[in-house]
């Protein structure tokens, strides 16, 4: 499976997290660009011997050949920073960064990257010496070497990311970049008034203070609440501690959103490819 092919079925729709960019997709640009000339073009950035511009943005999963050649007549794609509005340009996807609406374009087709619904009781290891089920069951016949960003406990369902992007990984999972989780919780209920505004100003935990980015309710029933908790700690069981620390233990967990990558209707065991515009979002939150 190619990060452009999405894979198992369809399932029930989790509740979706907000980060702090937008999520839509390479939507049209409204400001007007300066056309450079195509002499200036192509002295910055043509490369006789390379592809066809729209020919690499359609095998990076940017739509039909054709669609491609409109966004580069727009003036939406950028080579190298250079903005390339005539079509005849060609390109070295291995040396030349390309972007569409400032987003970057990922053209290594030899990296990977996957969302996975880890469901519950599964290890986040790719091996465990006991025997209990792990991530590595579910990636075992890939060709790839894969890892994961990030972990789950064994009692939290929801999206884990896989790739073999050794820098992404990385960064996705720095402190320095701050990008946000986002998980849907069931607790005890009814949950008071004000605790949002409580949890935004910060709760003491044994190992220091948290500050949620957002937090709100999503649905309340007699004696239960479901809530969204977004935030960019990636201390142990912090959600759980958390919550419980402010009177609503967890009773169930689902992470729902990783910065701009979401768990949409991915069935628990099943993983689909990572979109173009999502990976671009990702990679422009983490400075790639």
């Amino acid at each position: 499976m190619s990060r452009r092919q999405d894979a198992g079925p369809g399932g029930p729709r989790r509740a979706d997290g907000r980060g702090r960019r937008g999520t839509g997709g390479f939507g049209p640009v409204r400001q007007q660009r300066r056309r450079p000339s195509r002499d200036q073009q192509e002295h910055d950035v043509h490369d006789a011997s390379g592809e066809r511009l729209q020919k690499v943005l359609a095998a990076a999963g940017l739509g039909s050949r054709r669609a491609c050649e409109q966004m580069i007549l727009d003036g939406r794609v950028q080579v190298d920073g250079v903005p390339v509005v005539e079509l005849g340009v060609r390109i070295d996807p291995a040396r030349q960064k390309v972007a569409v609406d400032g987003l970057p374009v990922q053209l290594d087709e030899s990296k990977v990257y996957l969302a996975f619904n880890k469901p519950l009781g599964v290890v986040s290891t790719m091996e465990d010496d006991e025997g209990r089920p792990c991530l590595g069951d579910y990636t075992m016949d890939r060709p790839e070497r894969l890892f994961h960003i990030g972990r789950l406990d064994v009692e939290t369902s929801g999206l884990i990311l896989f790739t073999n992007d050794g820098e992404f990984a990385h960064r996705m999972q720095h402190p320095s970049y701050g990008v946000l989780k986002t998980y849907v919780a069931t607790v005890p209920g009814p949950v008071r008034k004000g605790l949002g505004n409580q949890l935004r100003e910060g709760v003491e935990l044994e190992d220091g203070l948290i500050k949620v980015d957002d937090f709100s309710v999503i649905d309340s029933q007699p004696g239960w609440a479901m809530v969204q908790v977004i935030l960019h700690e990636g201390r142990k069981h912090v959600v759980r501690r958390l919550l419980e620390e402010v009177g609503h233990p967890v009773r169930e967990l689902v992470r729902t959103q990783v910065g701009p990558i979401r768990l949409t209707d991915l069935r628990p065991g099943n993983m689909r490819a990572i979109t173009p515009d999502e990976l671009a979002r990702a990679m422009k939150e983490v400075d790639l």
